[in-house]
Order: structure tokens, then sequence, then C-alpha cells
């Protein structure tokens, strides 16, 4: 190996090592996360996917992203939309509920 004479190279490569596994774990979390709340899969389908990645962890991430990948990136689409319409329904109820309490102190 390259790194084996070099102590500082030998770091430099348990850093990448340590920041790839980081990266997988947030992988996996993501994976579940979508996982459960996924509603076009059923139960049995989710408890098969959950023990694949559970059994076989770095080839059952790679199969769960490359079969439902695009579910995936759908999913997250449609819960940034569903916050944003919440945050612009909260907005507008704030400020009708202003205008309502200015318009009743003016006395009109």
């Amino acid at each position: 190996m390259i790194g084996t004479g070099y102590p500082l190279l030998d770091v430099f490569v348990s850093i990448l090592y340590l920041v790839l596994f980081v990266y997988w774990i947030i992988l996996v979390f993501h994976i579940m996360y979508d996982i459960v709340r996924s509603r076009d899969m059923k139960g049995w389908q989710k408890a098969l996917w959950v023990l694949f990645i559970l059994v076989l962890p770095l080839l059952g991430a790679l199969v769960y992203l490359v079969a439902r990948g695009e579910k995936m990136a759908q999913h997250e689409v449609k819960e940034a939309q569903d916050q944003q319409k919440a945050f612009d329904d909260y907005i507008r109820s704030v400020a009708n509920s202003k205008d309502d309490s200015a318009a009743g102190s003016d006395g009109t």
C-alpha cells in the first residue's frame, strides 16, 4: 500500500473511510425513512426491504437506490411541497387575523 510508509497519508485514508462510513449511515437512515413513509408499498414489502437492508446493508442500500430511487426523489419533492403549502396557509391565516383585528380596532 502507498500509505503504509507515510503516517500522514494513513490518517488521511482513515478520515476518508470515516467520512464515507458516516455518509453511508446517513443514506441508510434516509432509505429507512423513505420505506416507512412510502404509501405505495404494503407492509410486507416494507418489511422485506428493511430485512434486506439489515441483512446485506451495502448491497441492500444500493439495490434500493436503483430500484426505488426515483420514487424516493418524488417523496422528497412531495414532502417539500406539502411543507411549503402548510407554511403559506399559516402565513395567510396570520395575515388575515391581523387584518381582521386592525379593521376592528379602527371602528369601521
